[in-house]
């Protein structure tokens, strides 16, 4: 395509300039109800996925189970940790209690004979970076997180995971109690290089 044919859309670019990740701690109620989370979901699938394997699928935590799964970390992470203090264990039966809803973002990275296991897994993290910015476009915050409950056996069962798959993302969704301050940015002409051959 032509340059001269390219016309920049400001206001989209500037949507994508104005993305940021809201703490998990400060994203309360309202979250998206069932509906609005599918039409986020549609937007968050239509991400790069060589081979139309769908390399992902999602889970969604809400309601009583935030807290049902909190305390069940909070005894995993003793498990794991018999010394941990006691801020820490707080923290893991917090950790998804604070925004109303909690979106797994589910990697499926079983053999492929075509399809290399890390190209389906950079496609479930594209899954993961547009779901925020689904839910940023629709008004609400969001924030990735993983931690040690994204990659612990038990935690995995818990969650129904297949041996086969992992957990790319907890997305983080909710209405922001506070106004997120912009951090400093990389200058991506500090990281272009031109390749010359």
């Amino acid at each position: 395509m032509s340059h001269s044919l390219c016309r920049p859309d400001p206001a989209a670019l500037a949507a994508l300039d104005q993305r940021r990740s809201v703490p998990a701690k400060q994203l309360g109620e309202p979250g998206p109800d069932r509906a609005t989370l599918l039409r986020l979901l549609a937007s968050a699938v239509r991400v790069p996925d060589h081979g139309k394997r769908t390399p992902w699928r999602f889970l969604s935590i809400s309601g009583p189970t935030r807290q049902a799964l909190g305390e069940r970390l909070a005894a995993r992470g003793l498990e794991r940790d018999p010394d941990a203090g006691e801020a820490a264990v707080e923290k893991d039966r917090m950790r998804f209690s604070h925004a109303p809803l909690v979106v797994v973002v589910v990697a499926r990275l079983g053999p492929d004979e075509k399809i290399p296991e890390s190209e389906r897994l950079l496609s479930a993290g594209c899954v993961c970076f547009a779901l925020l910015q689904a839910a940023q476009a629709a008004g609400f915050g969001a924030q990735w997180l993983t931690g040690w409950p994204a990659y612990d056996p038990q935690v995995g069962q818990w969650l129904g995971l297949q041996a086969d798959e992992h957990v790319a993302g907890f997305i983080h969704i909710g209405t922001p109690r506070l106004e997120v301050p912009e951090r400093e940015r990389p200058d991506p002409a500090t990281l272009l290089q031109e390749l010359v051959l």
